[in-house]
């Protein structure tokens, strides 16, 4: 059955399109989810958090952070071959060093890496391998920012369904076999099967956008790309670093299993707000780019709003009032403590939504200072007042400062574009 109010509206296409894939992801998330809290528990929960954290930073930093600027100019250099060869160049360079100075200091580290992550040295065998896929990981984040590039959402979705569905039954088979310790080295084998699904899909269209002959070692784009390289390691760096150290303080002041549940929670989260991180960087970011007046951005705005806050709050109402059969179905009686999170988590996550749709002008206008800003203000504040509140409310505490400190993400990006917002069009 065709919709055709769907067919003609691009962000609802895309939208319908990926809430398929998230919806699939779903399913499977909620399957290992499930048998990773019945077999490890809430201490398990919380150790897969500590490695997939990590494997966040590993994405960014073997990349060099640079997946929204990749992003940004293959979307202006799509028909400029000079140019391509200029930006894949630059990026051959960055991406090459990072991953051997991370690939050599994750081995050589690997003992003080698991005392700092899991408090013993039993999992530097984990590190060791994730070593050897760092690689892999810078590699599948550039290309997927190729495909968010040219906006391929189709290839996109194929690509998530296949390699999530062969990375989880790995995990699942690891899981039955050899516990925690099978789950946590599956994760870190994750990358490589990633990189294969998608060099077998995207490798004939990558072809086109890459001339690999012709690249060469230099760095002619570093100064526009060390722009998007310092936004990565505030959003991404600085944000799994401080969900780490959040989870080490809560293992230390409570105890591993409250780590486990605050990780479950954020699991939950991440899920429902995976469809939204995927439009921001397939449609909002290369669309946004092509914008150059304020009344485009305005128009723009208020498309994204009517179309994705319905779906939005009615996503969330329903996650609320849903919450304990969903905790009962992913986990299992013992992480029934985190249904009072959740009305504090839906709230923070409404709120960075909205705070977000407006701060991806800064990426796309490649606004390095506002978006640092914007983004360092929010994390310092989160994590004070993370620390603060936890001593009176605990876990919740977390969760209450992630609320505040999103409200004043939202007022400082709101504050600085009052005027392409709210006054005369002028050119941005």
């Amino acid at each position: 059955m065709k919709f055709p109010f769907i067919n003609n509206n691009l962000i609802l296409k895309i939208t319908s399109l990926n809430s398929l894939v998230v919806g699939f992801r779903l399913l499977i998330s909620l399957l290992v989810q499930n048998l990773l809290a019945q077999y490890t528990g809430q201490a398990g929960i919380a150790k897969v958090g500590q490695i997939r954290n990590l494997s966040n930073i590993l994405m960014s930093l073997s990349s060099f952070g640079v997946f929204n600027g990749v992003v940004k100019y293959i979307s202006q250099y799509k028909k400029n071959a000079e140019g391509l060869i200029k930006l894949f160049s630059t990026v051959y360079v960055l991406s090459g060093l990072a991953t051997l100075i991370l690939s050599l200091f994750m081995f050589f580290a690997a003992n003080k890496l698991s005392i700092w992550l899991f408090f013993n040295e039993d999992f530097s065998s984990v590190f060791k391998l994730l070593a050897v896929t760092t690689p892999f990981i810078a590699m599948n984040r550039i290309f997927n920012a190729v495909i968010s590039g040219i906006s391929a959402y189709k290839i996109n979705a194929k690509i998530e369904i296949i390699w999530y569905s062969l990375a989880s039954s790995l995990l699942l088979i690891s899981l039955y076999y050899y516990n925690i310790d099978g789950v946590l080295l599956a994760i870190a084998i994750t990358p490589a099967i990633q990189f294969l699904v998608l060099a077998f899909i995207f490798g004939n269209t990558l072809k086109e956008y890459i001339k690999f002959n012709q690249l060469s070692f230099k760095a002619p784009m570093l100064k526009v790309l060390l722009g998007f390289t310092l936004i990565s390691f505030v959003a991404t760096v600085c944000s799994n670093f401080v969900e780490i150290n959040f989870r080490n303080l809560i293992s230390d002041r409570i105890s591993e299993n409250e780590a486990g549940i605050w990780t479950a929670m954020s699991s939950i989260s991440k899920i429902y707000m995976q469809f939204l991180i995927t439009i921001f960087s397939i449609y909002i970011l290369p669309k946004y780019a092509e914008i150059n007046f304020s009344e485009g951005f305005k128009r723009e705005v208020k498309t994204l709003y009517k179309t994705l806050l319905p779906l939005v709050v009615v996503g969330m109402i329903m996650v609320y009032f849903l919450k304990e059969i969903l905790i009962l179905t992913i986990y299992n009686d013992a992480f029934i403590g985190m249904a009072i999170l959740f009305k504090w988590q839906l709230m923070a996550d409404f709120i960075r939504f909205i705070a977000n749709i407006l701060s991806f002008k800064f990426l796309a206008k490649n606004q390095v200072k506002c978006f640092v800003l914007t983004q360092l203000l929010g994390l310092i504040s989160y994590y004070f007042l993370g620390r603060l509140l936890i001593n009176s409310f605990h876990v919740e505490g977390l969760l209450i400062g992630l609320l505040f400190s999103n409200l004043l993400y939202f007022a400082v990006v709101l504050f600085i574009l009052r005027k392409e917002l709210f006054g005369k069009n002028i050119p941005i």
